[in-house]
């Protein structure tokens, strides 16, 4: 019964996204909040149920990415705004890339960034303000490229060692996070290579034509924007913390902007502006407004704000209602060899990140009381383990529509010149079907799954 919110939620967000192809506020923020409607009715107690929405919210687990969001907002915001996407595609055209090399290079950029930093978020949050719009200018079919960033970011957060579904795999087997990045490394990379088969596969017949340096017309000192850009990249995989990183990156991205004259600090009362600026004021009376460049970073990130507050809202109800845990027990009496074992972790935890978009609190569920004592059981390494919960957790957790990584994508793309739906991006985050099958071919093989048992034993017996 726990989980008849996401029931809701799952039929009414494909009605208004699949069926009537609908990506506004209503398309999105209805569904989430009639599924905790309908839920509500179903409660015993509504006292109780009430709590659990609030519980939800108001967690953790659903502020951080809110923040993060707001705060990446505003800085993507200041460089789409400045031109610089303009500028790479001006260059990359002059030097003779093709929309589908430019394609390649966004999700190697991406991947490494996402590797550094630690962040599947913030490596969405700078790859679709920059590296999105350079490469529909450069004649990329716009859902590769969002696909291609949204892989990057989920390559990253599987490999990362700064990543918290490394630190969570890792710690809820009882192992070191530098060994499973080790023994994590195989899979990665042969996910990420056939990630880039399928780019060239798919993307050779979207527009690889070089372009013409003179068709992309910019302002040269729109480069001068990517100097915030490597500080702000640089910062963020010193601290691991996006918003320390986006914070001092806006202010950054602004000075240069207005330094540069690219930007206006304040516009009060500017019928027709020139260029933008940070902040304006305009109108008369109650009408009076303030509007500008920071305020438009805000607004964008408002939609898929609300609606992880209310996804948190229903998943705190399955978490309260143990939902969870009985679809855990169900999976876990199927077990019964290793290859069953392997597959059931792998179902465990793909099956809740899909459900709550979430790859982290996935992982604490399946971790410490289910796959660790099956990995035990039938001699699986701990390693082994939270390789399987972390990839797994990495795959659909970002290709999904109702996900948050894929909402925050729509996000971006719904204000530039290349808006699009879910199912649009979908066939092209090729790194989480590349990782699915990757990770389950080895499970048959049976690849990896005595990773590091001899330094295991070795442990033990110092211990």
């Amino acid at each position: 019964m726990s989980f008849i919110p996401f029931v809701v939620f799952l039929v009414l967000i494909i009605t208004t996204t699949f069926h009537f192809g609908s990506i506004s506020d209503g398309a999105l923020w209805v569904p989430a909040f009639m599924a905790i409607i309908v839920g509500f009715f179903f409660a015993k107690n509504k006292s109780d149920f009430a709590n659990a929405v609030i519980d939800g919210m108001a967690s953790k687990e659903a502020i951080i990415p809110v923040v993060c969001w707001l705060f990446a907002g505003v800085f993507s915001r200041i460089l789409r705004t400045s031109g610089l996407a303009s500028g790479i595609a001006g260059v990359a055209a002059g030097m003779g890339v093709s929309s589908t090399a430019f394609v390649i290079v966004s999700f190697i950029a991406s991947a490494v960034f996402a590797t550094a930093s630690g962040t599947g978020f913030g490596t969405i949050a700078a790859g679709m303000g920059v590296l999105y719009p350079a490469g529909v200018a450069l004649g990329a079919n716009p859902a590769l490229m969002a696909g291609v960033i949204i892989s990057g970011g989920a390559f990253g957060d599987n490999l990362a060692p700064v990543s918290d579904t490394t630190i969570c795999s890792a710690t809820s087997q009882g192992v070191d996070v530098p060994g499973v990045v080790k023994s994590r490394l195989k899979y990665a990379l042969v996910a990420g290579a056939v990630t880039i088969a399928c780019i060239l596969i798919f993307g050779s017949g979207n527009g690889t034509a070089v372009a013409a340096a003179t068709a992309y017309a910019y302002d040269s000192k729109t480069l001068l924007m990517l100097i915030p850009v490597i500080i702000t990249i640089i910062i963020a995989v010193k601290t691991g913390d996006i918003i320390i990183a986006t914070t001092i990156g806006s202010v950054l991205a602004a000075a240069t902007a207005v330094a540069a004259g690219l930007f206006d600090v304040v516009q009060i009362d500017v019928a027709e502006a020139v260029k933008p600026a940070l902040l304006t004021v305009s109108g008369e009376g109650l009408d009076r407004t303030v509007g500008g460049v920071i305020y438009a970073g805000l607004n964008s990130m408002i939609q898929v704000c609300i609606l992880a507050l209310l996804l948190f809202g229903s998943i705190s109800i399955m978490r309260r209602g143990q939902g969870d845990v009985k679809l855990l027990n169900a999976l876990g009496k199927v077990a019964n060899t290793r290859i069953g074992a392997e597959f059931t972790i792998s179902a465990m935890v793909i099956s809740l990140s899909a459900l709550m978009g979430l790859n982290a609190p996935a992982i604490l569920a399946v971790g410490s009381s289910f796959a660790k004592p099956l990995g035990e059981k039938h001699g699986i390494s701990p390693y082994r383990v939270a390789n399987l919960l972390d990839a797994q957790s990495n795959t659909l957790c970002y290709a999904l529509p109702w996900t948050p990584a894929m909402i925050y994508t729509l996000g971006f793309a719904a204000d530039s010149s290349a808006p699009l739906v879910a199912t649009q991006v979908m066939p092209y985050v090729f790194y989480s079907y590349a990782m699915l099958a990757v990770m389950f071919l080895s499970i048959i093989l049976g690849i990896g799954q005595n990773d590091n048992m001899g330094k295991r034993l070795k442990e033990k017996k110092t211990a």
